[in-house]
């Protein structure tokens, strides 16, 4: 594989891949670095329904699949591998993998975002062994089991009603007293009589042996203390950048995620940012497409000039 291209884009999710349709279309000479599976986060949704031109919805694996084949279409030549770190100063930018250094004139960053957790004790004891970050991943495991979701926007609700389909009972923990969900996915949750709610409640510690076993809770307008019995808890409460080889590299906000204009430029000339890795990211599927579009648009007349 030759080592220099005039795009680079960092991420496989809608926002990568949307640009690389768009810079490969362009006929630039592009190169799609993706860690894992194309599509990204919405690649474990079992559902999208809110994707434009699919009006009966389809699985996020194959949306995915579907936005990477017309990429490839076009000429979009895509690398599994880790991006280690970015050299991004000068016309040349370094691009850092596991499989060796890349170079390009324009890079666009859309490595996205990776499921936040809740950082109490007993999370990291037993991932893999009760705790979840993906429904669609891990819910055929707990086949007529209690459990647990964690969160009340639309991927809680999403992970809460896709596990009503293995679990004899979902328990859905929020720290407020209402649902952030979006009213036409509340409502679903809130029909399903296998998901039951826990309103204004957190959990202190994740307790079990090998595996999960009960949860620590606290009612937080009384301060009341409880334990409840499950088997798995499956955690959904926002997203974190995925912007740790960034740091010093480029401008983060308080939360890390980059900080863009509206073409999606970053501080430096021919460095780009899309998706749910921007600061004010929409976090949804066609936010992210566009964000790509928009950055690849400006990479193209970035190098024309």
């Amino acid at each position: 594989m030759k080592s220099e291209y005039q795009v680079i884009i960092i991420g496989g999710g809608p926002a990568g891949l949307t640009a690389g349709l768009y810079a490969a279309r362009d006929r630039l000479d592009t190169l799609l670095v993706e860690r894992g599976i194309f599509g990204g986060q919405i690649a474990t949704a079992e559902l999208v329904e809110n994707f434009p031109c699919f009006p009966d919805g389809l699985s996020g694996m194959e949306l995915g699949e579907r936005l990477h084949q017309q990429a490839s279409k076009f000429g979009l030549k895509t690398l599994t591998a880790d991006v280690t770190g970015l050299e991004l100063q000068g016309k040349q930018k370094v691009v850092k993998t596991s499989e060796g250094d890349f170079r390009a004139e324009a890079v666009i960053i859309a490595s996205g975002a990776e499921r936040r957790k809740l950082g109490i004790p007993g999370e990291k004891e037993f991932t893999g062994k009760g705790v979840s970050y993906c429904a669609t991943c891990d819910g055929c495991f707990f086949q007529d089991k209690p459990v647990v979701v964690v969160g009340g926007g639309n991927a809680a609700i999403s992970e809460a009603l896709h596990l009503t389909k293995f679990a004899s009972k979902v328990t859905l923990i929020h720290r407020r007293d209402q649902l952030r969900a979006t009213r036409v996915v509340a409502e679903q949750a809130q029909a399903e009589p296998k998901i039951e709610f826990l309103w204004s409640t957190v959990i202190d510690e994740i307790a079990g042996d090998d595996f999960v076993r009960e949860l620590k809770l606290h009612h937080l307008p009384t301060g009341r203390k409880s334990a409840l019995e499950v088997a798995g808890v499956f955690v959904a409460v926002g997203l974190d950048p995925n912007t740790g080889y960034l740091k010093g590299v480029l401008p983060l906000d308080e939360n890390g995620a980059i900080i863009t204009n509206e073409k999606m430029e970053t501080a430096i000339p021919g460095v780009y940012a899309a998706g749910d890795i921007r600061r004010y990211s929409g976090m949804q599927a066609i936010t992210a497409a566009g964000d790509g579009a928009t950055a690849a648009m400006n990479a193209g007349k970035y190098l024309a000039h």
